[in-house]
């Protein structure tokens, strides 16, 4: 085992001919996957282009919404299967109103003590219906590594769940996007837990630390959002939190970098903003997201299926997807 946590070398040997063989890092292709809410339905497109191309993941790192998906694919499996299902629930998200919009009265609900977060115990609800049940720990996960990102407010650092195949994993994933009103934070261990966007959304770091040699990472960030005019104190907030989360995930790009670990970022943008509570669009997100995946395919020159496999017209499939997303 190298000095880097998680990471497998092979053994050092002597060749007949007298050369040293040196200890080689195993290839270890983790799949980061960002924070975003109801824009996690791209990451579902996106995974499937990933499927198609040959891609599957040793490891899954997860933030908020990626921390969802990627539970998700622990349990149902990483291949076409497991994919179809992942959208089949995307798409029943529609009529759900996991994430009510009337925040003020239901902020105040949760202040004043009567309410234990209006989404919660939907979303509870919900997972176990798609096989996150309350007793699955991570030791029961035999199909790749998963490891789910939350910040923990009384140190300020992340916390990667996974670690410990003893943890539970929908307690995980539900520290991962607690966001109040929708979600109260989880307080265990001396910790105080909420959504891992707050201190790492696009979770490369978490990746590196588990021992990643490759990563390909799905981010929902949209620089339209630092672009809105900062004119009240709720739009000044706003601004300022994705200005922290843009330079958040410089920082790990940059880290990555510094460790030469590779990272192929697919940015699943839409042209108009998409509110993060809003998942009435999510069929025409799931296919947004895949051609999106498929578009940056194309540039990764030393994969040789992508010249070969992509030959539909992505820019015309893209411009007829953009209609349906409305802002």
């Amino acid at each position: 085992m190298c000095a880097a946590a998680g990471v497998q070398c092979q053994k050092i040997s002597v060749l007949p001919h007298g050369e040293v063989k040196g200890c080689f890092m195993k290839k270890n292709l983790a799949f980061v996957l960002s924070g975003g809410g109801s824009r996690g339905a791209m990451q579902a497109g996106a995974l499937r282009a990933l499927v198609e191309g040959g891609y599957t993941p040793d490891m899954v790192c997860g933030t908020s919404i990626g921390a969802i998906n990627g539970a998700f694919l622990a349990v149902h499996g990483f291949n076409a299967q497991g994919l179809q299902k992942l959208e089949q629930v995307w798409k029943t998200t529609v009529d759900r109103d996991l994430l009510p919009t009337n925040l003020w009265w239901q902020t105040m609900r949760v202040f004043f003590g009567r309410d234990k977060g209006i989404s919660q115990q939907k979303i509870l609800d919900f997972a176990a219906s798609n096989g996150l049940t309350p007793e699955l720990r991570f030791k029961d996960l035999q199909l790749f590594s998963l490891f789910l990102v939350a910040a923990d407010l009384n140190t300020g650092s992340q916390v990667i769940f996974g670690t410990d195949p003893q943890d539970f994993v929908l307690e995980s994933v539900l520290a991962s996007m607690t966001i109040p009103p929708w979600i109260v934070p989880l307080e265990k261990d001396g910790r105080f837990l909420i959504d891992g966007g707050a201190v790492s959304n696009l979770p490369i770091e978490a990746a590196l630390l588990q021992g990643a040699t490759e990563i390909i990472a799905l981010d929902l960030f949209n620089p339209q959002d630092q672009q809105r005019k900062p004119g009240r104190l709720a739009p000044m907030i706003y601004k300022l939190d994705k200005t922290f989360e843009n330079r958040k995930i410089q920082l790990e790009l940059d880290l990555a970098e510094a460790r030469r670990v590779p990272v192929r970022r697919i940015r699943l943008v839409t042209e108009q903003t998409v509110p993060i509570w809003d998942f009435r669009q999510s069929a025409a997100l799931i296919e947004f997201g895949y051609q999106l995946a498929r578009q940056e395919m194309l540039t990764w020159k030393d994969n040789e299926k992508s010249s070969l496999f992509w030959q539909p017209d992505l820019k015309a499939a893209l411009e007829g997807l953009r209609r349906f997303i409305r802002p």
